[in-house]
């Protein structure tokens, strides 16, 4: 194969003119037709090259090709919490509005579906040139899970690194996934297994639908997450961070600020409802409950089956208080 590729090359070698040109030419002639050949010859050899390249390229994965948008689909695993709206993503779209993609971003052909892409690394950027109505720069390489997930993690500590929720999630939907922990382990650049254990025990111990609604929160580590996780270890915290979370000026907070937002209510909660009493009848019926704290007593009485005896007690609690405020007086005349 070298001998062939030798005598190809020499067989492809510009003309030299001849040490001792005819006669019977003239030279300004005899010099451009050399040159015109020459150069024909010249860019047959940088095209072969150009070939040869390009086949060792596509033989190993390592083209670089353009790419609908629409056919590039995400990782398996999603990694980021944030949406396509924080001020970085913005400043990358608009950089690409001006300025061409420099960075191709790294797909496999997608297990599933024939002839569309499924990303390993480049999500913020393919979204970029999705709203630009631009082609997709992609290397497109034969990956397998355990590949793709190590290229995703990389991406994400060599570029713009992960928080501590985003990753602790990571790692749990990755172990959902059945992936083993060695992999996790390296696509997250974690060394030890009890970090990691102790990463996806966190995670696990918290919603969701809460994490993703307060984002990524990248100033918040790992022992802030610990505190807001052992006071929702209360279920009777969970109506309190829905209802947070279904307001508007919550989502118009920072990802921080959101954060702070939750604990405070949490942490409020558990001082007012530091004891629960229940109230029932003779026969051991509930008709109310009452918190009591250090500031207030909270009577709650369940409207959907005893809706009229909350409004008797309303009428009622004038004469109550009547009759407790007679009790003390005649309490404390008959002390003195």
């Amino acid at each position: 194969m070298s001998k062939r590729r030798d005598a190809l090359k020499d067989f492809l070698s510009p003309i030299q003119p001849s040490a001792e040109p005819s006669p019977r030419v003239k030279p300004a002639v005899q010099s451009g037709a050399l040159n015109s050949m020459n150069q024909a010859i010249a860019n047959l050899a940088t095209e072969a090259d150009q070939a040869e390249s390009l086949r060792l390229q596509l033989e190993a994965g390592e083209t670089i090709v353009e790419l609908e948008p629409k056919i590039i689909h995400g990782s398996f695993v999603k990694d980021r919490l944030d949406a396509f709206t924080d001020p970085k993503f913005i400043e990358l779209r608009e950089g690409l509005k001006t300025s061409e993609q420099i960075i191709p971003v790294l797909v496999r052909p997608h297990p599933e579906m024939k002839g569309e892409y499924q990303l390993a690394f480049g999500h913020r950027r393919v979204e970029a040139l999705r709203q630009l109505g631009r082609r997709v720069k992609a290397i497109v390489r034969n990956l397998s899970d355990e590949d793709l997930i190590r290229a995703q993690g990389k991406e994400n500590t060599d570029r713009a690194d992960l928080s501590f929720i985003e990753k602790a999630l990571f790692a749990l939907r990755l172990d959902q996934q059945g992936v083993r922990r060695q992999v996790i382990m390296d696509a997250l650049t974690i060394t030890s297994k009890g970090v990691l254990s102790g990463m996806i025990s966190l995670a696990s111990s918290l919603s969701t639908e809460l994490i993703e609604a307060i984002g990524s929160a990248p100033s918040i580590g790992r022992p802030r997450w610990e505190t807001l996780a052992q006071l929702l270890a209360d279920p009777g915290h969970e109506a309190n961070w829905r209802e947070l979370i279904s307001k508007e000026h919550f989502h118009a907070l920072s990802s921080d600020a959101r954060f702070e937002s939750a604990l405070k209510t949490v942490a409020v909660r558990k001082e007012k409802a530091s004891e629960e009493q229940i109230i029932k009848t003779g026969e051991g019926r509930k008709i109310a409950t009452a918190q009591s704290s250090k500031r207030a007593v909270k009577l709650t009485i369940p409207t959907k089956h005893t809706g009229d005896f909350a409004q008797f007690l309303l009428r009622k609690l004038p004469d109550i208080y009547e009759e407790f405020a007679a009790s003390e007086a005649n309490a404390t005349s008959e002390n003195k």
